[in-house]
């Protein structure tokens, strides 16, 4: 999807076609399409500069007798050559070639769009799984760091695995969960996110297989897979993942650890019971099988706290723990968490230090004053009851227009509503379409190729008369393609 934060001016003597023109040539000559960039097509461009289609026509027929652009049918229309290097003796580097033998693969196609449309002015986005703006406690957050403008703190790079005070701050939080963890144990990470990347290239070699769930939220990334690794999905059931398959998909794909999301997984919802979490780790200890164990839903619950974590258990350094406050605080603050033995969360402290020289002091500081303020446990309990409420909202409007078309299950907590489809239609098809409407989804098969009818429906941010009115255009529109 190509977006640009550029538009043309209609009230310039100079003609739309001639700007639009201006702007490419300007482009290329930056360098920053380069030779070999894939220009958008005319129509996407119309539609995004807001001009008819045979304005774009003309500025790349303008473009095409100066040389600078090439079309060709079936590859589109590329840049072929550009101002400065017309008068290079050599030709400047291919950078789509480099781009497309980097280490790190692109995001799936879907998960492109999805990130660009998000800023789309006005649109519903019924799937994002982020605090809504109105759940973010943003006035409390500016006298957290007013109360930080009074205090001694440092404004430098932290020590490798963090701030101290906020490790001992999130030693004690912890330990309220069931799990013992000194300071030396914990590493500071910029979100989860972050956790699974730093795992993914300091703990796993190449060509290594990871178990998690199947659907999964890893599934939507490349950060196993981008660093040499495969993914292999283990079905769930109402209890979570099943445990007594381990042994087999363990011992067939060779596997090197195990990713789990116990409370409230993405995208599903799905709580693991504490029978199945003995189960799991049990399971794990008897195969030697580590896990990780993402627990940033966690304190979302609604009316009943989730099981112990399955780090609480743990009695042999076999669970790397991950903990954020992204989900259930502010995804801008871009703090995490890891739990684990002494000389894991060292060598990836070290290779942290290597990537981004520790995350951000000032980040560091707020949180800690968040939890030892006491204002962080209060949060947790006005969110929960905000986050129930729509969540209440959301399965009384599903059940008011996607009764006959859809089923799905109660969550207890966390942010998703894994809804099932009954007609079989094309997921790509009510993608497009429903974007065409102003409305964004987070379609099943980017958790799983195989979860075709599936969507992942949040009801943590978009605003209540927002998902009242996107479920209910979005039933229109099932219905339509349905026919």
């Amino acid at each position: 999807m190509f977006t640009t934060d550029w538009k043309p001016n209609k009230s310039s003597s100079l003609s739309i076609h001639k700007q639009i023109t201006d702007f490419i040539k300007e482009k290329i000559s930056n360098g920053e399409w380069t030779i070999g960039y894939r220009l958008p097509p005319q129509r996407t461009l119309a539609k995004e500069l807001g001009v008819n289609r045979s304005t774009v026509v003309a500025a790349y027929d303008d473009l095409i007798a100066e040389g600078l652009i090439e079309g060709k049918s079936g590859s589109g229309t590329r840049v072929v050559n550009n101002t400065w290097n017309l008068l290079a003796t050599a030709p400047p580097p291919d950078w789509n070639s480099y781009v497309k033998v980097g280490t790190h693969k692109p995001n799936l196609p879907t998960i492109q769009e999805i990130n660009q449309a998000e800023f789309i002015p006005g649109i519903i986005r019924l799937g994002t799984g982020e605090l809504s703006p109105d759940l973010i406690p943003k006035l409390t957050m500016k006298k957290v760091f007013q109360q930080l403008s009074n205090k001694e703190i440092s404004y430098g790079y932290e020590e490798p695995k963090g701030l101290l005070p906020l490790r001992e701050q999130i030693s004690s939080y912890l330990k309220t969960i069931g799990i013992s963890a000194s300071p030396s144990s914990i590493l500071i990470v910029s979100g989860a996110l972050q956790a699974l990347q730093l795992i993914s290239i300091g703990l796993l070699h190449r060509g290594s297989a990871v178990l998690t769930e199947k659907p999964s939220y890893l599934h939507s990334l490349n950060v196993f897979q981008s660093a040499g690794m495969r993914l292999t999905g283990i079905p769930l059931d109402k209890e979570g993942i099943q445990a007594n398959l381990i042994q087999h998909y363990k011992k067939q794909q060779k596997a090197a650890l195990l990713y789990t999301i116990p409370s409230f997984h993405n995208p599903t919802g799905t709580l693991m019971t504490m029978d199945r979490r003995k189960q799991l780790l049990d399971t794990s200890q008897q195969e030697q099988l580590p896990l990780i164990e993402d627990d940033v839903y966690r304190e979302l619950w609604f009316d009943d706290p989730p099981p112990k974590p399955i780090k609480a258990f743990d009695k042999h350094g076999l669970v790397l723990y991950l903990g954020s406050l992204s989900k259930s605080l502010s995804p801008g603050l871009r703090i995490g968490w890891i739990v684990g033995p002494e000389p894991v969360v060292e060598h990836l402290a070290d290779i942290k230090m290597q990537t981004d020289y520790g995350s951000s002091s000032l980040s560091q500081w707020a949180a800690a004053e968040w939890f030892s303020s006491g204002l962080y446990s209060k949060h947790l309990t006005e969110v929960r009851e905000q986050l129930k409420a729509r969540r209440d909202f959301t399965l009384n409007t599903l059940n008011r227009y996607f009764s006959d078309i859809a089923v799905w299950e109660k969550p207890t907590g966390g942010f998703y509503i894994w809804l099932r489809l009954l007609p079989s239609i094309s997921m790509r098809k009510l993608f497009e379409k429903a974007l065409l409407e102003g409305i964004l989804l987070n379609p099943g098969n980017v958790y799983d190729h195989h979860a075709e009818q599936y969507l992942r429906i949040s009801y943590s941010f978009a605003s209540l008369p927002e998902l009242q009115d996107g479920l209910k255009r979005l039933s229109k529109i099932v219905r339509t393609i349905a026919k």
